[in-house]
């Protein structure tokens, strides 16, 4: 396995040099996080469906249990059991709008180099108006379940469940749990635990307590993950590996306008709606999808109703819960309800992404409310969420609790339902008579192909450089 112990140190040296002036050194979190035997175990592969333009390369990595849609580059990289999901990618003469309209020559494309991602989610597509045709990853490690979310990265470290969203990283670290879509950043750190939201016209912010966020999601001294969200997801880890073993599984029965992945886990009762999307790497136990909803990568709804138009974003987790109509759930929320501590939520609300809700009781919230932080008991609720219509109100400094939100309340709101509208139709949700079609209805007839690496000679570890072009 020498050359793929020397892909793992070339990964190492590259994103250390990125990170020198915080004297950062991902050795550990590389040597502690990769074994190399499993590495040679678990296949690739990738989607082909007739709704998206088909270009894979892949040369000098390993991609060990990792999906692969849309428009393609690995090179020199180590991808385990990570999804790269470019089906939302810009086309060749979409255009991009920065004082001018600027038309894109070429179809986007997800660009991997030098960049170790275990267990990470890769989508949407690049908000970087420099390189609009490329989706670029380059001398970055992300640790487990982070979501890279429509960024490019140069040389960052991104903690265990960290989301960058929709942004541009230059040599920067992310703390786990963190979430962060604020434009470009150069050579920052970010802490864990940090929320933060910013724009031209408004900021939100929260930070986890040390001891709280240390619960749900910490590290050791190898930047290795541990805590009851990482308990959580690992305790179900064999059932998604399952799904590995086997080539050819019945498919489960759901409406001919929904689509559920043949990688996601489902079990129990359960009922799928029209125009639901159930995405890879989802987990379904006990859970009525409504009409229009879905569940991302990563996702968990387990003994809970979504009633209808409900967007589960990637690393949601959903469990003893009612969700109500359109509500949105965001990237890494932990809504971890139990039989005797359900949690209710209403109509049009808006879940902020990586909150934490662990209820000792029941937990109600009513429709149209913002909801962000820490609830443990329905006394936090007035400290963790606030009413669309007051929110609206806000001018400038807003200070709930450990929130603190500035400017404009309306726009917030407005940029906030924009974006679920779009994600509604991006999915399928709002597909009706022929129109506005979305993954819902394109996924269903996708095919799947496998990939292996060598498991003996010189290139143990490594997989075969392949390009496949239409």
């Amino acid at each position: 396995m020498d050359k793929l112990r020397q892909l793992n140190d070339r990964i190492i040296r590259r994103v250390n040099v990125n990170l020198d002036e915080f004297d950062f050194d991902t050795e550990g979190y590389v040597n502690n996080s990769l074994e190399h035997d499993k590495m040679l175990k678990f296949y690739a592969f990738y989607g082909i469906t007739s709704q998206h333009p088909i270009y894979f390369h892949f040369k000098n990595s390993n991609i060990a249990g990792s999906y692969f849609l849309g428009q393609c580059f690995v090179s020199r990289s180590a991808i385990y059991k990570s999804d790269v999901r470019g089906d939302e990618l810009k086309r060749k003469g979409d255009t991009i709008r920065y004082k001018t309209d600027v038309p894109l020559i070429e179809d986007e494309r997800i660009t991997i180099r030098d960049s170790l991602l275990y267990k990470t989610l890769v989508h949407s597509n690049s908000h970087n108006l420099e390189s609009p045709e490329e989706f670029s990853i380059q001398n970055t490690i992300s640790a487990h379940y982070v979501n890279i979310h429509g960024t490019t990265l140069q040389g960052c470290f991104l903690g265990p469940f960290a989301t960058v969203d929709q942004m541009n990283l230059h040599s920067c670290i992310v703390g786990e749990f963190s979430y962060v879509q604020a434009g470009e950043l150069f050579h920052r750190k970010i802490d864990p635990g940090t929320v933060w939201i910013r724009s031209e016209h408004f900021e939100f912010k929260y930070k986890f307590k040390k001891n709280i966020l240390e619960h749900f999601v910490g590290v050791n001294s190898s930047h290795q993950p541990r805590g009851l969200i990482y308990d959580f997801v690992k305790e179900r880890e064999q059932d998604y590996e399952k799904l590995f073993d086997v080539m050819n599984l019945e498919p489960i029965d759901v409406p001919v306008n929904s689509a559920v992945s043949r990688y996601a886990v489902v079990k129990g009762k359960k009922r799928i709606g029209e125009n639901v999307l159930v995405a890879q790497r989802a987990f379904l136990e006990n859970a009525t999808m409504g009409d229009g909803s879905n569940a991302q990568e990563n996702t968990y709804i387990i003994n809970s109703t979504l009633s209808g138009n409900c967007i589960t974003a990637h690393g949601g987790k959903i469990i003893h819960a009612d969700i109500g109509f359109e509500t949105f759930v965001g990237f890494n929320s932990f809504l971890n309800g139990k039989a005797h501590a359900p949690i209710d939520i209403g109509e049009g609300c808006i879940v902020m992404p990586h909150t934490i809700i662990d209820p000792d009781g029941p937990i109600k919230i009513p429709s149209e409310h913002l909801i962000w932080g820490f609830i443990l008991s329905q006394e936090d609720v007035k400290n963790n969420t606030i009413a669309f219509d007051d929110l609206a109100e806000a001018r400038d400094t807003l200070v709930i609790g450990k929130m603190v939100f500035s400017g404009k309340g309306s726009v917030f709101i407005d940029v906030f339902r924009k974006r679920i509208g779009q994600i509604l139709l991006a999915n399928g949700a709002l597909f009706d008579k022929g129109e506005k079609r979305g993954h819902a209805q394109d996924d269903q007839n996708i095919s799947f192909n496998i990939i292996q690496p060598y498991t003996t000679g010189k290139l143990k570890g490594l997989y075969p450089s392949i390009r496949i072009n239409p």
